[in-house]
């Protein structure tokens, strides 16, 4: 096809209008507002030659004519499920469905369909050799109202990935085996992740266990400086292909430049001992290339199975965290052209922060004794008395202050007071979050929380400040055991 025919037609489909200059050249002008767009991401790639197999999204359709459900939430109360979709074909989420039907309860995100048409939906991950922390080993769902942010505008939510939270699907159709060609993209909040394993969205192993080199190509992000990493502090967009994260050709380190945006697009493409790994900033401007060459020694020819996952390592390694918000698997190697319109289609998008944007899967740090509040010994059960302790990376000490006023921890439990009490003395413990006042809390500017329902503090006993010292309820009195920072 000719060349000049062929950038025509992948900006066309991207929303972004063509000047013919005098020269006879084409000059591409600004990215119209979102509105203009008429066609996704997938119907770009189509038009590359290199369809989607799988696109996942919890906030706008990634074709042009898409019309269905874009994820599923279950809200605690009832129990209940409900499809959340768009507001028009081809358009952004429904997020006043969402809202409505979790008002006053949690919800959780179980299913991410598929627009692909392909059936290759996210659900909740059985667990690998890495077990999670839900029942029988499995991983928890993500908090559904976590991450919200708009799109062109209108509300939406991502996926808000907690250490232990994942999604799987170990039997696909159509993604990628072997050393067949692929393309990954994912749009992520480019300031929630850390340097745990593994915050991936691609291909990976059906079996869950870590048992050969070669057998995933996903997108990693985050600032691990263990299995691979680049330059500077991070986080970097690298890519996960089992027994390694690879920011290059090389184990371990690479001259990889960080990415720091507030909304970030990672690429990883992968073909015969040929791979790439291309960025950009979600909200403007074009794609930088980080890294285009064959693939690491011992990774030719790949042994890809096929799998889908979602915030996890293929082991099922759970540690990390990050804010998914769409992405796709593709049949075939993108061209840079193709991807180069896609970026253009996301940026047309208009992804911006949402004014209450929570603060996500942070520490509580006690202001007397410097210690984090903890779940004693990373327990689930209801009724169980949180601590404090010694400062560590566990899931069991990261928690999230949602526009709810909850403070979650695991993604489906809240701090509560103890029997809705309101005494000095109430026990502060973990329950299944139900939106009570009992567990609501003011994160105040003097470095208190209080419980909305007592007006009490919470209060490190006694003004301990050893491991093991219990949080209670107690009337705020100014000192420092009753003083909290949150840290990331």
């Amino acid at each position: 096809m000719n060349v000049k025919r062929r950038l025509s037609r992948l900006l066309a489909a991207a929303g972004i209008p063509l000047l013919l200059a005098a020269a006879g050249g084409y000059v591409g002008l600004d990215a119209p507002s979102a509105q203009a767009a008429t066609t996704g991401p997938c119907d770009i790639y189509a038009s590359g030659g290199t369809p989607c197999v799988a696109a996942h999204s919890t906030t706008r359709a990634l074709y042009g004519t898409y019309n269905g459900p874009f994820y599923q939430v279950r809200r605690s109360s009832d129990n209940t499920a409900r499809d959340i979709g768009v507001l028009s074909a081809g358009g952004v989420a429904d997020a006043a469905a969402q809202d409505a039907f979790c008002s006053g309860t949690n919800c959780v995100i179980t299913i991410l369909y598929d627009q692909s048409g392909r059936n290759n939906r996210l659900a909740q991950g059985p667990g690998g050799a890495v077990p999670g922390p839900g029942p029988g080993g499995s991983d928890n769902l993500a908090d559904a109202k976590a991450a919200p942010i708009t799109v062109g505008g209108k509300k939406a939510y991502g996926v808000y990935i907690s250490p232990g939270t994942g999604y799987r699907n170990n039997t696909t159709n159509g993604v990628a085996t072997g050393d067949q060609p692929e393309g990954i993209y994912a749009v992520l909040d480019g300031t929630h992740y850390n340097g745990g394993c593994c915050f991936d969205y691609g291909n990976a192993q059906t079996n869950g266990q870590a048992d050969d080199i070669g057998i995933m190509e996903t997108i990693y992000f985050g600032n691990n400086n263990w299995w691979g990493y680049g330059d500077g502090s991070g986080p970097w967009i690298m890519a996960d292909m089992e027994w390694g994260l690879f920011s290059g050709v090389n184990p371990r380190y690479n001259p990889l430049a960080p990415i720091n945006h507030r909304f970030v697009t990672a690429i990883v493409k992968g073909e015969s001992n040929h791979w790439a790994i291309r960025g950009g900033n979600a909200q403007t401007g074009g794609l930088t290339n980080y890294f285009d060459g064959r693939r690491p020694n011992g990774y030719h020819p790949m042994k890809k199975e096929g799998a889908i996952l979602l915030g996890i390592g293929g082991d099922n390694s759970n540690g990390a965290r990050g804010t998914f918000y769409e992405g796709v698997l593709t049949s075939g190697y993108p061209t840079a052209d193709t991807e180069n319109a896609v970026q253009a289609n996301i940026t047309a998008a208009g992804y911006a922060a949402s004014g209450g944007n929570p603060q996500q899967g942070v520490q509580i740090v006690g202001g007397q004794s410097g210690r984090c509040v903890d779940v004693p010994n990373s327990r689930t059960t209801n009724g169980t008395q949180v601590q404090i302790w010694d400062c560590g990376s566990g899931a069991n000490q990261r928690w999230t202050s949602t526009s709810s006023r909850q403070l979650q921890v695991y993604g489906n439990k809240c701090l509560d007071a103890n029997g809705q009490g309101t005494a000095n003395g109430t026990q502060v413990i973990i329950w299944d979050c139900n939106g009570g006042t009992n567990q609501q809390w003011n994160i105040n500017s003097n470095g208190t929380i209080t419980g909305v329902q007592s007006g009490r503090c919470l209060d490190a006993n006694a003004a301990g400040t050893a491991n093991g010292t219990k949080l209670i309820l107690w009337s705020c009195n100014g000192q420092a055991n009753q003083r909290w920072t949150l840290r990331d």
